[in-house]
């Protein structure tokens, strides 16, 4: 069943676009691709993205001393904590009023999709430096570009105030291909930590077993998205997003992500030949 075949079966259900390509960051298959989603947890990678930048420009450390807590300056003023009922990443939360490095809270971040440890690296990093992160991975196929990172995770009253986080599949994939083409030892840590992913419910769930998944999903009420760069073993890298927002049950939405990217999978030797 072809890509747009399994789209045509949940059309009318949602939102959903996909933004399929190679790592030349040139798309083959695009639905919907540049129109925003609420990022959810995709934004965690631009903020990866920017701490490394602050890390090589010397201006951030992996191994500088952050204390974990819970309270933020909010982008529509006033201070905000993470609800810790909806962060399903404990860790970081066992940490309370403790030192640990911000590289630890970058894997976190990444690795188990931790709130807590997103909002304490972006108070390092800060929003308009992966905002603009996100903007200048802007693919050269796109026009004038959607997604956009303006608060931290839980800021209720920026939410509330309209500033909110988006992302396109094309903006997502813009990203992903920044990551996969950086040379260095910056790029290899980003690869790495997505690679290290342990939420693995999307992208990688119907590929064969030992498949090289970077990748960075987020999910929220209605929403699920899964990004990443697929490397096979026999064949180039792809870089694949699927965003959806939809009246979906979660699990059919995942079931949505996986059977895509199988079908990718399927075509991973001639992916122009996808349909």
């Amino acid at each position: 069943m072809g890509i747009a075949e399994l789209l045509s079966k949940v059309d009318g259900s949602g939102e959903f676009g996909v933004w399929l390509g190679r790592l030349d960051g040139v798309p083959v298959f695009v639905h919907e691709a540049e129109r925003p989603h609420y990022s959810a947890s995709t934004m965690k990678l631009p903020v990866a993205m920017a701490m490394m930048r602050k890390v090589e420009a010397g201006e951030l450390a992996l191994d500088r001393p952050v204390t974990v807590h819970n309270d933020f300056a909010s982008a529509a003023g006033g201070r905000f904590g993470v609800n810790p009922d909806e962060d399903e990443a404990p860790a970081t939360w066992s940490r309370m009023g403790e030192q640990v490095p911000l590289g630890w809270l970058a894997t976190e971040m990444i690795t188990r999709s931790s709130n807590l440890a997103t909002d304490l690296v972006l108070e390092q990093v800060g929003a308009d430096a992966a905002h603009a992160v996100l903007a200048g991975s802007t693919l050269a196929s796109s026009p004038e570009p959607a997604s956009k990172i303006q608060r931290g995770i839980d800021d209720t009253a920026a939410q509330r105030a309209g500033i909110s986080n988006l992302m396109s599949p094309a903006g997502l994939a813009g990203v992903l291909v920044a990551v996969g083409n950086q040379d260095g030892a910056a790029g290899d840590y980003l690869r790495d930590l997505l690679a290290g992913n342990q939420w693995n419910g999307e992208i990688p769930a119907k590929l064969p077993a030992g498949t090289r998944v970077e990748h960075k999903n987020g999910w929220d009420t209605r929403i699920r998205h899964d990004g990443g760069i697929v490397r096979p073993s026999d064949a180039d890298p792809f870089v694949l997003v699927v965003c959806t927002t939809s009246d979906l049950p979660d699990s059919e939405a995942q079931q949505l992500i996986a059977s895509i990217a199988l079908e990718a999978w399927n075509h991973r030797h001639d992916l122009e030949a996808v349909r």
